[in-house]
């Protein structure tokens, strides 16, 4: 595949990179009481539209079907309920005592507590050939316990929550209303969901960094970031093969497809849902920009560690469930079962 092709298909991750550069050239644009006044177009109009945008593109009949599989959402709920966010709150308390820089080590607290992705778990899994799960409801489950968790000092719970509620769950809701008087015309149409989505997001991240490169306080070392980089991808490996042995034991009661899903679904995190929710518990932070990187890198290193590992699984399921020794081929990222899903 060419590097043009390729940039196409990667549209979004291209556009995080072009939106914070731009951010740093013309910080002005983008900070509080700046053209784009971010305090109302940001705050409010743009997280509110991203959650309408949920509500409207999630399929109520497939929401019900989803639910009936008990199990698989108790297992998948609780890892991301509960072990993620204690087992990354224990790690912090070992890295608190390295030179990381504290905030990137906060924001990847905030990412233990972040919803899972609608799309990009279900791609994967679909490419795989396993169950797909539909995790939005676990999505709204998560936004409180991101709240309680995801903030290291005193926040105003009660404005937080109000805001949340005006933001994430009437647009929701509204969405949902609204689906029912236009499903027909939606399955026929199919609008681009994902793409509406992606670039209300890449709005919110434009702004959050020229906050950031507007205050010449706020420094980030490079040893910082890479650590950071490094301390996430292993973070994924090591939960991916966590879960994978977990589902796959005799005594689990699930089949290798419910294993796939749990694999991928338990282990994701949701940027889209994610950025606007620490938006609203954030603000006002000056180091927001900061708290965000580590959700940043985590949602690529996802999508990158679920490609190189869809022909490995998927030989797996198909080679007696055992799964097949390393090799160059097994690992080489399929591309055309890939596409960037970013709910």
């Amino acid at each position: 595949m060419g590097l043009l092709a390729r940039a196409r298909k990667e549209w979004f991750i291209v556009g995080v990179a072009l939106v914070i550069a731009c951010a740093k050239l013309a910080p002005s644009v983008g900070v509080k009481g700046g053209p784009l006044r971010p305090e109302i177009t940001i705050t409010y109009v743009a997280v509110s539209a991203i959650f309408f945008n949920s509500g409207l593109s999630l399929k109520t009949e497939e929401l019900a079907s989803a639910l009936m599989h008990v199990k698989l959402h108790l297992f998948v709920q609780t890892f991301t309920l509960v072990f993620f966010p204690v087992a990354i709150w224990a790690l912090l308390k070992v890295l608190a005592l390295t030179a990381i820089n504290e905030w990137l080590l906060k924001g990847l607290l905030t990412v233990g507590c972040m919803p899972p992705p609608v799309s990009s778990a279900v791609i994967l899994t679909k490419a795989v050939g396993g169950n797909e799960v539909d995790d939005t409801d676990r999505s709204l489950c998560l936004t409180g316990l991101s709240v309680s968790l995801g903030s290291s000092s005193s926040v105003p719970f009660s404005s937080i929550f109000s805001q949340l509620f005006m933001t994430v769950v009437i647009p929701l809701i509204i969405g949902q209303v609204c689906r029912m008087f236009l499903r027909d015309w939606l399955e026929r149409r199919k609008p681009p969901f994902g793409a509406v989505s992606s670039l209300v997001l890449l709005m919110i991240i434009y702004t959050t960094f020229c906050d950031t490169f507007s205050n010449p306080s706020i420094e980030l070392d490079h040893l910082s970031l890479l650590l950071i980089i490094f301390i996430i991808f292993s973070i994924q490996l090591t939960f991916m093969l966590l879960t994978f042995l977990l589902s796959t034991r005799k005594s689990s009661g699930f089949t290798a497809s419910d294993s796939v899903a749990i694999m991928f679904c338990s282990t994701h995190k949701s940027l889209t849902l994610g950025i606007p929710m620490l938006k609203i518990v954030f603000e006002g932070y000056e180091h927001l920009s900061l708290i965000s990187v580590p959700l940043l890198i985590y949602h690529p290193a996802q999508i990158l560690l679920g490609s190189v590992l869809v022909p490995t699984i998927r030989a797996w399921m198909t080679t007696g469930q055992k799964v097949p020794e390393p090799s160059g081929s097994a690992i080489r990222m399929q591309t055309h079962t890939h596409t960037p899903a970013l709910v």
